[in-house]
């Protein structure tokens, strides 16, 4: 059996993985976009330059600066708990995916909200005039990573 820090390497190497391949595709799309561009794909996707102030769906993005702050530092204590989380569950695969994914998501929000002080999103979906909030790479690992801790918890309650 592996030596439980070696297991939690390799969930901290996808989250690396996830948090590098957030950053690289927001630098891309940096460089493609201006602010506020949205360039047409599919009949239902577009490519857009957004950048979000606040949290999922905006939340307090309309606040006058201090949420930069509190999401950092909350950022800053989930990626913590979840390196906690790891460090002691290490050979538990679905729930070390989950939390991985969880922990690159948050890692590359927290980079933008540094660097940045705002979260850029660049994915649009849409149904006709109906869109779905703009979101990234680190908001669709985050995503995954809360279903797959879903079905791995719903799996557990089932044994």
């Amino acid at each position: 059996m592996a030596k439980k820090s070696g297991g939690m390497m390799i969930w901290v190497g996808i989250a690396v993985i996830v948090a590098l391949l957030d950053q690289l595709t927001k630098i891309t799309m940096t460089r493609l976009l201006a602010y506020g561009q949205s360039d047409p794909v599919t009949s239902f996707f577009n490519l857009v330059m957004v950048y979000n102030r606040g949290a999922a769906f905006s939340f307090l993005s309309d606040q006058p600066g201090w949420q930069r702050y509190f999401f950092t530092v909350i950022s800053g204590l989930a990626s913590i708990f979840i390196l906690w989380m790891l460090k002691r569950n290490p050979t538990q695969r679905l729930f070390c995916w989950a939390l991985a994914l969880i922990l690159g998501g948050a890692l590359g929000n927290l980079i933008d909200r540094v660097a940045y002080g705002h979260v850029i999103d660049f994915l649009d979906f849409h149904v006709a005039a109906w869109h779905w909030p703009a979101f990234n790479v680190a908001d669709s690992a985050i995503t995954l990573g809360a279903l797959l801790f879903v079905l791995d918890e719903l799996r557990r309650v089932n044994r």
